[in-house]
């Protein structure tokens, strides 16, 4: 067996002047983040809201047309006995 070796590294010591870089560069890229953030949502397409279609229910008691028939969306479904107008 192998004892387990931890090796102590010193911790590392950042300068005054790169910390300040990190810290300047870290903001930067947050508020471009920002910027990109709105612009992507102006940009983008709003989403076309669904709209949903009932069917069209229609009856017709004209003359030439068969009493108290029913269409839905153009097609003939049915009649309705005893019916002429609603």
């Amino acid at each position: 067996m192998s004892a387990l070796k931890v090796s102590r590294a010193s911790p590392v010591v950042e300068s005054p002047a790169a910390a300040a870089a990190r810290r300047a560069a870290a903001a930067a890229l947050r508020s471009a983040s920002a910027v990109l953030a709105r612009l992507a949502r102006r940009v983008a397409a709003p989403a076309a809201p669904r709209r949903s279609v009932d069917p069209r229910l229609e009856f017709y008691a004209e003359a030439g047309a068969p009493e108290g028939a029913l269409y839905l969306d153009g097609q003939r479904v049915g009649r309705i006995e005893g019916v002429q107008r609603l």
